[in-house]
């Protein structure tokens, strides 16, 4: 998690102290008691987030609290003054935004669960151990191979496997496990940019297209930002890459096998991303219906499983199959109850009171300071370097709740710096965090900072590159 809260913004806006009633039946609470204690609520909550590791509160318990209570204000508020149907519309469109992009992730999750019980990314960590690649070249594939798996898996996932590999065959190397580490952060981080599903971030732009779809980004215009991701992981990799040990290590570890249907399993999630994307493009539904349409083919085909393994344990006959006892090969709802929860819940949370926030007018001011007041280049460029030390999702929630007027181009640059924005410090991202609790020792806080100039430049340098190459979406 990220370590300043995002209310710190709204607190040194100089233009909360001219707020005053708006026309109409929504009014604007910014210097009213309930916009004043919503902040205070918001920050509190989101103290407790950043102390997560020394309190083992876990991040959705204090957010979801600060949801309800900033909600509950405002409804009181609205029917003091005789117009609750106001505060019930604006918080059901909050909800059922947040509805269709958790049931989106929960899919998602489902299957990256499902994947590494069948040891699909156990086998390629057991497989890039024992082919004995040098250090420098270890340190390029693993980099790669982040940058390519994050696109579909999330970002963490694909940082932990890295990881587990550069630790396994490097562990004795502190200098080469530190880089690797910034290496693997980096590009976990640059490839979930440049696709709808490698980043909540993303798949928020994309969900807003369905009910925005004027100047907000859609599928494949995602796919612009490709060359721009590359330039971000690329040139710190190339400057890092000269300082890790050119040595080679002793190949060993065991083969670690996949288990039956794993490679079905990857068809089938291939196959959902395809369903929702044509739900999508084609049928104009949202994506969330497609997915969970291919969360059934993950369904089915665990019952298959099942029933395969009930016949090679009880090969005399079917009559004895299913009894109590009997091994049961694959559950899909084991997979959905291992998702991220607490992830998922802390998401609601700061869905609920950004989105409160908004509907008491503090988003429109940021708006008004940044957009306005900077230019939407500006504005974006700060954004991804504020998504480096307060959580990606509060900040990316509130632009999307701000709706700037911007071009295609202003998107997606603000798309790019809010994924790859937390490379920039190790606190910036989820793989950053998790990372330094699995090479604890190695990959440290400070480790990182001494290379985030480098990361820097691989910042400026991905967001020139999209100025240039997508000139023509700035108009």
């Amino acid at each position: 998690m990220k370590r300043i809260p995002a209310a710190l913004l709204l607190l040194f806006l100089p233009s909360l102290l001219f707020a005053a009633e708006t026309g109409g039946d929504h009014f604007d609470l910014t210097s009213s008691w309930v916009g004043i204690a919503s902040l205070i609520v918001f920050f509190l909550a989101y103290a407790l987030v950043i102390g997560e590791e020394f309190t083992h509160l876990r991040k959705s318990k204090p957010v979801i609290l600060a949801a309800g209570i900033i909600w509950g204000m405002i409804g009181w508020y609205y029917v003091q003054h005789g117009v609750p149907a106001e505060a019930e519309h604006a918080v059901r469109h909050n909800l059922l935004e947040y509805a269709e992009l958790m049931l989106f992730l929960l899919v998602a999750m489902t299957y990256i669960n499902a994947m590494d019980e069948r040891n699909v990314f156990e086998a390629l960590r057991s497989w890039l151990i024992r082919k004995g690649f040098g250090l420098r070249k270890l340190f390029w594939i693993t980099g790669l191979l982040a940058f390519f798996i994050s696109p579909f898996a999330d970002n963490l996932t694909t940082a932990l496997l890295m990881c587990a590999v550069v630790l396994a065959v490097g562990g004795g190397k502190p200098e080469f496990v530190l880089l690797s580490c910034i290496n693997i952060v980096i590009a976990a981080n640059a490839g979930g940019a440049f696709s709808p599903f490698g980043d909540i971030t993303t798949l928020m732009v994309w969900q807003k297209a369905i009910h925005t779809p004027e100047g907000i980004v859609d599928f494949w215009s995602f796919f612009h930002l490709f060359i721009p991701a590359a330039i971000n992981w690329l040139v710190p990799a190339v400057l890092m890459s000269l300082k890790v040990p050119n040595e080679q290590p002793e190949a060993g570890g065991e083969d670690v096998p996949m288990k039956r249907g794993a490679r079905r399993i990857v068809a089938l999630f291939l196959a959902t991303i395809v369903t929702a994307v044509g739900f999508h493009q084609f049928l104009h539904l949202p994506p969330v219906i497609g997915m969970l349409t291919g969360l059934s083919f993950l369904q089915l085909f665990g019952y298959y499983l099942k029933k395969i393994e009930i016949r090679d344990h009880n090969p005399k006959g079917a009559e004895h199959a299913g009894r109590m006892g009997d091994p049961v090969a694959f559950d899909v709802f084991e997979k959905v109850a291992r998702a991220e929860w607490d992830t998922l819940f802390f998401f609601y949370g700061v869905v609920l009171c950004v989105g409160g926030l908004g509907f008491i007018g503090y988003l429109a001011m940021i708006s008004e300071s940044m957009y306005v007041g900077l230019g939407a280049t500006w504005a974006n460029i700060i954004v991804g370097v504020l998504s480096s030390i307060i959580d990606n999702i509060p900040v990316m929630f509130a632009v999307l709740t701000m709706n700037p007027d911007m071009s295609m181009g202003q998107w997606l640059l603000v798309t790019l710096t809010a994924g790859v924005g937390g490379s920039l410090l190790s606190i910036g991202s989820a793989a950053g965090v998790a990372l330094m609790g699995q090479a604890r020792g190695f990959y440290t806080f400070f480790g990182h900072l001494r290379w985030t100039p480098v990361i820097a430049l691989g910042y400026a340098a991905s967001i020139i590159a999209h100025r240039l190459l997508n000139a023509s979406m700035f108009n």
